[in-house]
């Protein structure tokens, strides 16, 4: 390893990067792509999906609930078992799974059916986002990661832009039906894609070493599992991560996976178009800060921690501007919590830079699991509130939308009592590993 890599990322020596990294890594992003695709596509039918299936705000807001529940639940175990088996066998799962929930959506008459086709979609889509990190980090040299995990949410992003710009108009073109059936093609191509091209690392890149599988046997599998786990979480830079992921995401993603849309139609006065193109904004705003903050992150590390608090800080104050406004709010101050609310997306990657060079190549996907947790626990956690406390205060929106301050006041907690740690922890990791690679013969 040289002076300059972190601990935790394939040797400098590797033949990373090029043409061909750039192809394989975007076969994974499309996967992503298409999960994103899927997994906003009720930010935009929720108005649909209330009429559909005669639900209130509580009940509608169990779709992305139990969605998002089994996507953090997942987390862990996809970490591991992309440690185990590579990205290309989990993707391929994960293909299946959201494709099938994606086509039993549109199919689904009833409240129950379609709940369990969420949870399915739900599930495919948790096996994407851990798979493509590990894609980058194997196939691209360590100094571009911050930027390779932004330009990966970007394209992410880029799913939720046709879910607001072509998915909205099909609905009202075309119905329920033939909107989500005819996207499940989507997955079928990928799928076909990731078969046929898509592989783990390059070639003469070795794999992450064998004690870092699970092991021969049910005890040593159960053993390593609980190992690999307590060593990840043992990493201050992993708590660190969870907790920014957790306290920087949850604002942005609670208003395009469902609450936008009704917030700015029943309690904004907005029409339908006129939201649907906010909802925009956000996506674009997500796009571009995305690319900037992977920029200033990858070229001044030291960066990580403050843009993660203005983030926070700039999320809470366009939403007290929001909540505070005497009546329905002008334009231009929805605009801007819109801008203010695509940073949420890149403010949560931040979360994956503290933990990855916490953390060995062989407990990568698992540390980026446990960091994937926090900020879809804390989405979930408020479209459940913002749910319950709409059914309960008569569509009161500034009452719902202020369980936002709750969740991030306790992240932000959390983010500044362990920023000390991980910051000592770091340091002493690279000083290690140049200590290391002085005394490792040529």
């Amino acid at each position: 390893m040289s002076g300059g890599d972190l601990p935790g990322t394939p040797a400098s020596g590797a033949r990373l990067g090029g043409p061909r990294a750039a192809f394989v890594w975007g076969l994974g992003v499309a996967v992503y792509f298409t999960a994103i695709t899927y997994r906003t596509g009720l930010g935009v039918a929720g108005i649909d999906a209330a009429d559909r299936f005669h639900i209130n705000a509580s009940a509608l807001s169990s779709f992305s609930i139990l969605q998002l529940l089994v996507y953090a639940g997942m987390q862990i175990p996809v970490g591991l078992l992309v440690d185990r088996w590579g990205t290309r066998k989990v993707l391929v799962l994960g293909i299946v799974l959201f494709t099938t929930g994606q086509f039993a959506f549109a199919l689904s008459g009833s409240y129950a059916t379609a709940l369990a086709a969420r949870a399915l979609l739900g599930c495919g889509d948790a096996m994407t986002f851990i798979s493509v990190l590990r894609l980058g980090s194997d196939w691209f040299p360590p100094r571009r990661g911050p930027l390779i995990a932004q330009v990966a949410a970007l394209f992410g992003m880029a799913g939720n832009l046709l879910t607001t710009l072509v998915l909205a108009r099909l609905l009202d073109t075309f119905g329920w039906t033939p909107t989500f059936a005819g996207s499940a093609g989507l997955g079928v191509l990928v799928l076909v894609l990731v078969l046929l091209f898509l592989r783990d690392r390059p070639e003469g890149v070795p794999a992450c070493p064998p004690s870092s599988a699970l092991g021969q046997g049910p005890p040593r599998e159960h053993g390593h599992v609980r190992r690999q786990l307590a060593e990840a979480w043992r990493e201050p830079g992993t708590r660190l991560g969870m907790w920014v992921h957790f306290t920087t995401q949850f604002p942005g993603m609670v208003f395009l996976l469902l609450w936008g849309m009704p917030f700015l139609v029943e309690a904004q006065g907005r029409t339908r178009a006129e939201a649907g193109t906010l909802l925009t904004v956000v996506v674009l705003s997500n796009m571009a800060i995305g690319l900037v903050y992977g920029q200033v992150i990858a070229r001044h590390h030291s960066a990580r921690a403050p843009i993660a608090l203005g983030t926070v800080l700039a999320t809470a104050a366009v939403w007290t501007m929001a909540l505070g406004w005497p009546g329905r709010a002008p334009l231009w101050a929805m605009v801007l919590l819109c801008v203010v609310l695509g940073s949420c997306g890149p403010g949560s990657m931040i979360g994956f830079d503290f933990a990855r060079p916490a953390n060995p190549p062989e407990r990568q996907s698992t540390a980026s699991g446990i960091v994937n947790i926090g900020g879809f626990t804390a989405s979930m956690t408020t479209l459940l509130a913002v749910g319950v406390l709409l059914d309960a205060t008569g569509d009161d929106y500034r009452i719902a939308f202020a369980s936002v301050f709750v969740l991030q006041a306790l992240g932000t907690a959390q983010i500044l009592r362990l920023r000390g740690r991980a910051h000592r922890r770091e340091r002493e990791r690279v000083v290690a590993s140049r200590v290391e690679a002085v005394h490792v013969p040529a």
